[in-house]
């Protein structure tokens, strides 16, 4: 019966590893099998893998585009169909929001009109996108810009 404790690598199938630098009768010694002189026969001699043999590299020659707009400001979004889960007849503000897990910071909020209102709210925030101002204001609530 074979057993875990029992079990072997069958013979020549792990072969030692080479040691080289170890003398002249080992066939690899002196150099170690890295020829003369020369870049490749150092420690550490490669050049990095994205070095195209001293050519203009790929990431030089392909032009730069784009750019990052310093004065571009993020907004938190959140849907109808969640402030529609906030009970209680309070004006929903960004703080409120927050509380709620609703947003994760407080600092810029954007109502979009994802769903549909079954009852008037009063929602404070940043900015509305259209759909969402008209569903709230056809619902009888009201839409107030921070």
């Amino acid at each position: 019966m074979i057993k875990l404790s029992s079990l072997k690598r069958a013979p020549g199938v792990r072969k030692n590893p080479k040691r080289v630098g170890r003398g002249r009768g080992s066939g690899t010694g002196k150099t170690s099998g890295k020829g003369q002189k020369g870049q490749k026969s150092r420690s550490g001699g490669k050049p990095h893998p994205w070095f195209e043999g001293g050519q203009m590299p790929l990431y030089r020659r392909v032009p730069k585009r784009g750019f990052t707009n310093i004065f571009r400001k993020e907004y938190e979004i959140v849907d109808l169909v969640k402030l529609q889960k906030i009970s209680g007849d309070f004006p929903i503000t960004p703080e409120i929001m927050k509380e709620h897990g609703l947003i994760k910071k407080s600092n810029a909020v954007k109502v979009l009109g994802d769903g549909d209102l079954a009852r008037s709210i009063t929602v404070h925030a940043h900015k509305f996108s259209e759909s969402a101002k008209d569903k709230i204001e056809k619902s009888g609530g009201k839409v107030v810009t921070v």
